[in-house]
């Protein structure tokens, strides 16, 4: 029996997305509402679907069903209201579909395109900056640096052209007028560049012609000051006293040999790394390659002098002058070495080394050594106010400064220099300590045991005179001086007839010589006591200071003592190979760590202390400003 066609019911279907926890429940509910005549399919979607409605990322599945009547379709419709589903319309023509689908494909391919062209174009453009950004950077940053410096000169009266006042070195000002004249030939100007020497009160800038080896040891000094204008520069002693005051505290031709192997990477790939961005420690120790590879050979001299090898002796210069008296020198029994033959050539005899007598015999010689070391930079350190004093014609700073300070450090501590120069020389038993004491608290007491040389009681008595003496010598004369001088300079200056007829500069002259018969002498005299003040307390801190040679160096010399016999000889002495293994790792690791980083920082830091405040405040006075050149060199690369 045939249907009629009219009455023949369409399929539908509905489609979308439900919660992967809720299909199930979903499946079981739609078959239970239209009685198993729906038909239900579904699939995971693989990654989780943002839900419009909680705008969540959800794991849910799609649902195709397809039903039959309107009545089924409203159950369903209402059951997907139930559980959360998405529906999406889907139209049921089959052409429009192909031909939406076709649209849509069209779409995206051209946008493909679009997208693939625009990236296209825009690695050609980044590749275009790329090669032409250093370039631009650099054009950029001349042009900002011209225009900030034209702004800064200002226009003349005519205004058709500019007036400039700067600084330039002696040296420069013919390649400058070269240039100016370069520029005013290739600009094609109707005016010309005129150079004219000014004459000011105005204290010039400070400018250190330095190189890359130079230029680390002159920043070591402008740290604590840039030197006024034609005033002596530290920096060139500190290129030698620096490095080796770090090497007297540093001394070990071992760790100085690692030192100096770990330098020269640096030093002799400079041209690499100089174009490279360092870390900020990187950056530092590169910066100051030079200063360390000095301080690595002058520790490999002072090492080689305190015959240390990481703490290990060597007979590298003949064989030892002293034997013992025992066959072991480190026997309690042992009375002492005995000398067989000349003394050892060069450096601490190697036999010192272990016996009961090193600690002391060492301790004697580097603390002595220390006081030598330290009155001799500090004698230079006042020889170099003479030359500041006489190159600015200050004769009060020569006879009221220079000859007392001169005087007072050498009759106490030239004094105690002497001394000990000559109990080395003659090998007298004396006592220093005792010699200094009584030379205060009983200057007109036998010396008896502890006399070193015929009239060394009246030397001690005239010496001591002369340290008195020296003291109000310091304070009393130049502020009565400077005062006599400064009446004299302006006596009748404000009562006298100015003859120029301009009556604003009669004024001006008159406002500036009331000004300047102002003296305020009490200030003065406060400034010239604690001047006095500080350089005779000085005088005996900063000597006691330069016992830090000593103690650094002995401190050092103990670490790496106690290191090779603690860890290196012990994990040898187990004869176990593993143990031997890692007493080596822990010998290189704390030989590293503590000697070759550690102790390296502390050795520079106070050899920067003794150069700053020991030796710089004897005639530094640091109070002037640097001289930054117009230049398109960038900051840095100058010295390179």
């Amino acid at each position: 029996m045939a249907s009629d066609p009219s009455k023949q019911i369409k399929l539908g279907f509905l489609c979308g997305l439900v919660p992967r926890d809720k299909s199930m429940a979903f499946e079981r509910i739609l078959f239970r509402a239209t009685r198993g005549n729906a038909f239900l399919r579904q699939v995971e979607v693989e990654d989780p679907v943002v839900d419009p409605a909680s705008g969540e990322k959800v794991e849910k599945n799609v649902f195709l069903v397809f039903y039959s009547g309107e009545r089924a379709k409203n159950k369903i419709l209402k059951i997907c209201e139930a559980f959360g589903a998405n529906r999406y319309s889907f139209d049921e023509d089959l052409g429009r579909q192909t031909q939406v689908m076709s649209d849509v494909t069209w779409s995206i391919t051209e946008l493909k395109t679009t997208i693939d062209a625009g990236l296209l174009h825009r690695g050609n453009l980044l590749q275009t900056i790329r090669d032409q950004f250093e370039q631009w950077n650099q054009l950029v940053r001349k042009e900002k640096a011209i225009y900030h410096t034209l702004n800064m000169l200002s226009l003349d009266v005519t205004k058709k052209c500019l007036v400039g006042e700067g600084w330039c070195p002696v040296f420069a000002t013919k390649q400058i007028q070269e240039a100016l004249q370069r520029a005013v030939f290739e600009s094609n100007a109707q005016v010309g560049a005129i150079i004219q020497v000014l004459y000011t009160k105005e204290m010039p800038p400070t400018f250190f012609r330095t190189n890359k080896f130079t230029s680390a040891f002159q920043e070591i000094v402008d740290a604590y000051g840039v030197a006024r204008y034609q005033e002596a520069n530290p920096g060139v002693y500190t290129i030698i006293t620096f490095p080796f005051l770090f090497a007297v505290m540093f001394g070990d031709w071992g760790h100085g040999i690692c030192l100096l192997l770990a330098t020269l990477v640096f030093v002799l790939r400079e041209k690499k790394l100089s174009g490279q961005k360092l870390g900020d420690i990187t950056e530092m120790i590169f910066g100051g390659r030079y200063v360390i590879l000095m301080m690595a050979l002058f520790s490999i001299y002072t090492g080689l002098i305190y015959n240390e090898f990481f703490s290990v002796p060597f007979k590298l210069f003949g064989p030892s002058a002293y034997a013992c008296r025992d066959l072991d020198c480190k026997d309690a029994s042992t009375v002492g070495l005995i000398k067989v033959r000349d003394a050892y050539p060069f450096g601490v005899d190697p036999v010192w080394h272990g016996t009961r007598t090193e600690l002391p015999f060492l301790n004697s010689l580097k603390m002595k050594m220390s006081i030598l070391l330290g009155v001799a930079q500090m004698n230079l350190g006042i020889i170099l106010s003479y030359f500041n004093a006489n190159f600015f014609k200050n004769g009060l700073n020569i006879w009221f400064q220079f000859i007392p300070q001169m005087i007072f450090l050498n009759s106490l501590f030239g004094y105690l220099s002497l001394l000990i120069i000559v109990k080395w020389w003659t090998g007298s038993q004396a006592d220093l300590y005792h010699i200094m004491i009584y030379m205060f608290l009983g200057p007109t007491e036998d010396l008896g045991e502890n006399r070193l040389f015929p009239g060394q009681d009246r030397l001690q008595q005239v010496l001591l005179l002369l340290a008195l003496v020296s003291v109000p010598w310091m304070l009393l004369p130049k502020p009565f001086l400077l005062k006599k001088q400064h009446e004299k300079r302006h006596q009748g200056h404000s009562y006298t007839q100015l003859e120029t007829t301009d009556e604003s500069f009669q004024l001006e002259q008159s406002h500036d010589s009331h000004v300047h018969e102002e003296f305020q002498f009490g200030e003065v005299f406060v400034h010239q006591l604690i001047h006095t003040i500080e350089f005779v307390l000085g005088a005996v801190s900063n000597t006691a200071s330069y016992l830090r040679l000593w103690a650094l160096s002995l401190a050092h010399s103990e670490l790496s003592s106690v290191f090779y016999e603690k860890v290196l000889l012990l994990a040898w002495g187990f004869n176990n190979v593993i143990i031997l293994i890692i007493g080596i790792i822990v010998f290189i690791a704390a030989t590293v760590g503590v000697l070759l980083v550690m102790e390296t920082l502390s050795a520079f830091l106070h050899a920067l202390r003794l150069h700053w405040v020991e030796f710089q405040n004897k005639f530094y006075e640091g109070d002037g400003y640097k001289f930054f050149p117009f230049s398109f060199i960038p900051v840095g690369d100058e010295n390179e």
